[in-house]
């Protein structure tokens, strides 16, 4: 045992029979249960690899078809083609779509390297093939997707499409829940830009998201007569739901060996019933050069590593999580009071952070420095916190009619009152945010030179007032570029 791990560390245990594998079941096993939940082909008669998916069947009724469509791009119709053939379910395939099966797009938002619309897809995504129509099976016709078009994607790379497909090793059993899919490829006939199909999630962003479940619950509120504590709980429960659902998400891309690299709160949308991480592997511009040295992304939510030029890792994603939770808990966006250059950079380095304007459980205070630490290997990883938020819910649930009348308190639910009754009797300001102008959000190139090695500021762990210890400087609140660093950066 302890040889095969040291000749492949990725192997790990399959989850039926025990024995060492590099995926969740073994091969055997995963045939054994695809007998017993698919059955076989009635017309090849080998197993089914998914639910009314034959791979054998549907890849030669795929590779039929190769002549009757092209996207004008070799490398993509090579890539959606070897989808079709090696897919084992039909969440695993893309397709080229024809850009007069959409109905007539509506502008979303633009973010860094593309803009999104949303428009009516006439067909609906393939489910399976239907024998006795001889032709493909499809559900949702006519709903809404979302269409992201790629800036300057004339030219598109195997290597880019490659990378912004990553989503299709996450959806390998079945649907992810918590990652958004996407269905294909398409073509602007106009621009001639090539434009990612994608699942629509009708709440939107996040804080549309938070800001409807507030109003919900201030209705019940009306309607049960509980008091204000138990309002504020009840928020607090529904943003660790949040949180645990995109720890789910970054944990399911962290078990498949992938690094989002792009991870902040535009990257978080919401459907019905919970958040769903997209933009998988979209962190550059479609026409990257590979010689051209800069690294890209939103400069608020990456870790101090990457600021200083090195590879993104999974403890990188959970620097950018950290953040996430702060702005989640806080409904605030960070650093929004200074400009996002160089100066916040080297700040961020030496142990700056965003800061909090409410009082913060300690508890949870602790999970954002973890995630924040200026170490990498100090930070957790996806699967504990994942099982955090997991706990925390509990929690909650052990007194869900009146937290405030409850007698057997958790130490969380305790905090959480604690801090409320700290925020209840402080004067917060509630005027608009201010944002300063060169504020920015959106996924940017940069080439910082000069960086100081990154450390937690002092006392890191043992305050409890904030994140972290260090303020705002005055040169930083200025930002006066006379001084500038020796960097580079792209709007």
């Amino acid at each position: 045992m302890n040889q095969l791990n040291a000749e492949n560390p990725n192997y790990r245990l399959c989850v039926q029979c025990k024995k060492p594998d590099e995926s969740r079941y073994c091969r055997s096993c995963l045939s054994k249960n695809n007998e017993q939940k698919h059955g076989r082909c009635i017309f090849c008669k080998q197993i089914k690899t998914g639910k009314d998916w034959c791979q054998p069947c549907n890849s030669k009724i795929f590779q039929e078809n190769f002549d009757n469509w092209t996207s004008g791009n070799d490398e993509i119709d090579n890539f959606i083609q070897n989808t079709q053939l090696s897919a084992k379910n039909h969440h695993q395939i893309l397709e080229w779509i024809p850009y007069n099966r959409f109905g007539k797009p509506n502008y979303i938002a633009e973010g860094g390297f593309g803009k999104v619309y949303r428009a009516s897809w006439k067909d609906g995504h393939i489910t399976h093939w239907d024998t006795s129509c001889r032709k493909w099976g499809r559900v949702n016709s006519g709903s809404l997707v979302a269409l992201k078009s790629l800036n300057n994607s004339q030219n598109v790379t195997l290597k880019f499409i490659n990378e912004i497909t990553l989503h299709l090793k996450v959806h390998e059993y079945c649907m992810s829940d918590t990652i958004i899919r996407c269905y294909g490829i398409t073509q602007d006939p106009n621009t001639k830009n090539y434009i990612m199909v994608m699942y629509y999630a009708e709440r939107g962003n996040l804080q549309n998201s938070l800001n409807k479940e507030k109003k919900k619950q201030h209705k019940k509120q009306k309607s049960y007569k509980f008091s204000n504590l138990d309002l504020n709980i009840r928020i607090w429960k529904h943003k660790i739901n949040i949180l645990k659902y995109i720890a789910a998400g970054l944990r399911k891309i962290h078990g498949k060996e992938l690094i989002h690299r792009d991870l902040h709160i535009g990257n978080i949308v919401c459907n019905r019933t919970s958040p769903r991480i997209t933009d998988l592997g979209l962190c550059k511009p479609a026409n990257y050069n590979e010689g051209n040295n800069m690294m890209y992304g939103v400069l608020p939510y990456l870790a101090p590593e990457i600021l200083r030029g090195q590879d993104y890792t999974k403890a990188s994603d959970i620097y950018s999580f950290g953040i996430i939770m702060y702005v989640i808990i806080s409904e605030l966006p960070p650093y929004y009071k200074v400009a996002h250059d160089e100066f916040l950079a080297l700040e961020i380095c030496k142990g700056l952070r965003p800061e909090f304007n409410i009082k913060v459980p300690k508890l949870i205070l602790h999970i954002i420095k973890s995630c924040l630490d200026a170490d990498p290997s100090n930070r957790p990883d996806a699967k504990y916190l994942s099982r955090i938020f997991y706990d925390w819910l509990i929690d909650f649930d052990k007194d869900a009619i009146s937290y405030s009348e409850s007698i057997n308190k958790t130490e969380l639910i305790k905090q959480i009152e604690e801090a409320e009754q700290i925020n209840n009797n402080s004067s917060t300001n509630s005027s608009p945010l201010t944002i300063h102008p060169e504020a920015i959000y959106k996924s940017r190139p940069f080439n910082y030179k000069n960086l100081t090695e990154p450390k937690n500021s002092d006392g890191y762990y043992e305050i409890y007032d904030n994140i972290s210890t260090m303020k705002y400087s005055e040169s930083l609140l200025k930002s006066d570029k006379s001084d500038c660093l020796e960097c580079e950066i792209t709007d």
